[in-house]
């Protein structure tokens, strides 16, 4: 492999970095989404958001952005397919970064979302790989997206829930990442699609330590306990349960529940970063006086072998 590629397949980071010279490094990025939302210009935010925030977990800053767009031709209007590609481009505009292109093609299913390229020096680039025993974990947003996603699918959701909701997932991680990109960060990551307990898993699993949560000091967005004990439960935190084995382990009651809630597949969710004790207090001062209302300590880092603990 290029001796150049600082960050690429094998540690299963969230974007690939490319080291350029010794004060730059390209970070490089995909994602996208299908609909979780109604509104197209809300949808179209919410995908660029998830699509940017890869890089902010890398420590980068976004540079340019490409529309990677997927649609029915015959089927969507072509005013809706303007208004998701508003949202995007308002949210790339949001994050500094500037809009280049992009792609359509003609699909049955609705997707969206952005080939990101970021920048970050060399030294400042974050990982999965630097959480050490002693470490305090800061969470920038809220569990619970995707219970309370399928609540609205479901027609079940209360209004402001589902409001709540969507403004947590279009809100961008930058505001997170400006306010740690001065404290000695030791790892990163954003939390999307595996869940809490899923990408907490890959930190485990490549820093060689254990990471464990307190149950009590996770936020929770409004609605999400409730969707839970209705059964409101998208597939995807089964399957993430069920791919983490035994490396989670949960002692914390219900146990069921809070399996399924740290498991719960997030979209746009926050980051999840690993840093002393004191940087952690600070960080979390930073975010909450920039109006964060769910940045939160939420556990710690302990010598181990790879395991996830909620307590």
């Amino acid at each position: 492999m290029d001796d150049r590629v600082r960050v690429g397949l094998h540690t299963g980071d969230d974007a690939g970095v490319y080291e350029i010279d010794p004060e730059r490094a390209l970070v490089q990025t995909v994602d996208f989404i299908t609909p979780v939302v109604d509104d197209p210009y809300r949808f179209g935010q919410i995908a660029a958001a998830n699509a940017l925030s890869d890089v902010y977990a890398m420590g980068g800053r976004p540079l340019t952005a490409m529309n990677v767009l997927l649609y029915p031709t015959c089927d969507l209007e072509p005013p809706v397919v303007a208004e998701i590609l508003r949202g995007g481009a308002d949210k790339v505009r949001e994050a500094g970064a500037s809009l280049v292109g992009g792609h359509t093609v003609d699909n049955p299913e609705l997707v969206y979302g952005l080939s990101v390229t970021g920048l970050v020096a060399p030294d400042r680039c974050l990982t999965n790989a630097g959480a050490g025993p002693g470490d305090a974990l800061v969470l920038t947003k809220p569990l619970g997206l995707g219970l309370v996603s399928t609540a609205v699918k479901a027609g079940l959701a209360d209004p402001g829930h589902a409001l709540a909701m969507a403004g947590v997932m279009a809100e961008l991680n930058r505001w997170a990442a400006e306010a740690f990109e001065d404290l000695p960060v030791r790892a990163a990551t954003d939390v999307t699609g595996f869940g809490l307990a899923g990408h907490a898993g890959a930190v485990a699993r490549e820093s060689g330590v254990d990471l464990a949560f307190a149950l009590e000091a996770l936020p929770v967005l409004p609605g999400a306990r409730e969707a839970l004990a209705l059964g409101l439960i998208p597939g995807g935190a089964y399957r993430n349960r069920e791919s983490l084995g035994d490396r989670l382990r949960v002692t914390a009651e219900p146990a069921d529940d809070v399996g399924i809630l740290v498991c719960d597949p997030q979209t746009s969710g926050g980051l999840l970063v690993a840093l002393p004790p004191d940087a952690a207090r600070v960080l979390v001062e930073r975010l909450a006086a920039r109006g964060s209302r769910w940045a939160a300590v939420v556990g710690e880092v302990r010598e181990g072998r790879g395991r996830v603990l909620v307590e």
